[in-house]
């Protein structure tokens, strides 16, 4: 029970990092901090496309690592 929980939790982690770290950057750097304040504080609305999807996968996999470790935690 705790190894298929292990594996799972493994392929999560994996998912959640190459999700992450696919999404585009969402600001400029320093140059994005001093002018584009307004932009953070309304927030820019993303494409219904690719950075949606991976935002959403990356939503449910962090949901599930941090279930999966609970349980984990728990059942140890």
């Amino acid at each position: 029970m705790t190894l298929a929980l292990k594996i799972i939790l493994l392929v999560a982690s994996i998912v959640l990092i190459i999700s992450i770290l696919l999404q585009e950057s969402r600001s400029a750097g320093l140059s994005g901090s001093i002018g584009g304040g307004a932009e953070q504080l309304f927030g820019k609305k993303r494409s219904s496309g690719y950075d949606a999807l991976l935002s959403k996968i990356a939503t449910v996999t962090a949901v599930l690592f941090i279930l999966l470790s609970i349980v984990l935690v728990a059942v140890e």
